[in-house]
């Protein structure tokens, strides 16, 4: 019986790929490897939002060249975000994988591999079976065509027998969306997850239940913008908020998060739903990435810092003892000294319990890449990207809710 090793890099929704994809290798017959050097499949589920996620990929997959010629029957793969958007480049730096698969064709994964595996076994060349399932380019068809290509892929969940949705207290992860509409200008997640697509609500309460049968008592609902949410069935429409009334119903669930939420999503409903379900935790996770409207222009975020500012104070107000976390992305093309402390204002008003702060660097395919030079000197965001840290880890040790957020620098550092 062949043994497989996935080996998962990126967010919360590649986690959620390679749970999917065990369960069904498991199921095709194969089975988990303890390691990976013990592995005859070895997949690598792959991220494309930052270069330096890219590069540890090639890194570890120039690791393998001698697993692979010691194993000639093995089967190396890359999945995911990496697979969708670099295709057949992939075999020019890694000539000896075997299948480049993005995730919007997961429902072919363990077919695949197991026929690329048993036609290896059978003495078949490596060349002749090198494999790319991909979906279409968001520009490369109608729009129905361009969904249809990025297929849903939500298997019945395995929560005994095999691999186990999440680590004994964690949550379980429950996906409620696929791809993203928002074209961030930095972001290269809209062209390789597609199109928003949202699952029927009863498929997510199944779901849900069934992990709740298993033993699941956290569950965290996630989307690429999971407040996008909105399920039409012939003119009922179902959104976020109604999900986590009808999930919350759920017996033997205890917890409900979600994440990633976009500014512009946040509405009365929303935090009216968090704000009355004892079930569902009192958090945000907002991206703001930048406190500058010219920059927020640049990066086609569709909300100004005084928009995101009232979302804030909405939150604070409407849902007592709520908290707050946040993305920003520093050193951005053209941001100037000033644009950047507006930045750390907005930090300072919205006293975010934590920030998570990424230097940028430009991504090939994005239209920041294309339209605008990255011009802020490496030790400009390395500076910019440490001062933000220190004013957010000054309000995270004071406590987010120790004064109202808007105080000045010296009280909250």
């Amino acid at each position: 019986m062949p043994k497989f090793y996935i080996e998962t890099v990126g967010c919360q929704m590649n986690v959620l790929d390679s749970e999917l994809a065990g369960a069904a290798l498991i199921r095709s017959g194969m089975e988990p490897a303890d390691s990976i050097t013990d592995a005859d499949v070895i997949l690598f589920n792959t991220c494309s939002v930052r270069q330096h996620a890219e590069d540890k990929v090639y890194s570890a997959l120039g690791r393998l060249k001698q697993w692979k010629e010691q194993k000639p029957v093995s089967v190396l793969g890359i999945i995911g975000c990496m697979a969708q958007k670099d295709q057949k480049l992939i075999f020019q730096r890694v000539p000896y994988a075997d299948l480049v698969l993005g995730p919007g064709q997961l429902d072919v994964l363990a077919e695949t591999v197991r026929q690329l595996f048993d036609a290896k076994s059978g003495g078949r060349k490596p060349s002749v079976l090198q494999r790319v399932c991909v979906s279409l380019p968001r520009n490369a068809g109608k729009h129905h065509e361009v969904i249809e290509s990025f297929r849903l892929y939500n298997p019945e969940r395995m929560i005994r027998g095999g691999l186990m949705p999440a680590a004994a207290g964690s949550p379980s992860l429950v996906r409620i969306m696929f791809g993203c509409n928002q074209f961030c200008s930095y972001c290269i997640v809209p062209y390789v997850r597609g199109p928003e697509q949202s699952r029927p609500p009863q498929d997510i309460l199944n779901e849900v239940k069934l992990l709740a049968d298993g033993g699941a008592a956290k569950i965290t609902f996630i989307g690429q913008t999971v407040n996008s949410y909105c399920y039409n069935n012939n003119g009922k429409i179902t959104k976020l908020a109604d999900l986590l009334y009808l999930a919350s119903e759920t017996a033997g669930v205890q917890q409900i998060d979600f994440v990633t939420n976009y500014p512009l999503g946040i509405d009365d409903r929303l935090l009216q739903a968090v704000r009355d379900l004892p079930k569902v935790v009192k958090h945000f996770h907002v991206p703001a990435q930048s406190g500058s409207d010219t920059v927020l222009q640049r990066m086609n975020r569709h909300y100004t810092s005084a928009r995101y500012r009232e979302m804030t104070d909405q939150i604070y107000e409407t849902v007592p003892g709520a908290t707050m976390t946040s993305d920003f992305i520093v050193g951005f093309c053209g941001e100037t000294d000033a644009e950047f402390e507006q930045t750390v204002d907005l930090v300072k008003y919205c006293r975010f319990r934590n920030s998570f702060i990424f230097k940028y660097s430009g991504r090939k395919g994005t239209k920041s890449a294309e339209l605008y030079a990255d011009d802020v000197p490496e030790e400009v965001k390395k500076h910019r990207n440490n001062r933000l840290l220190e004013v957010q880890i000054g309000i995270s040790r004071r406590g987010a809710h120790v004064a109202k957020h808007g105080q000045s620098e010296s009280d909250a550092v």
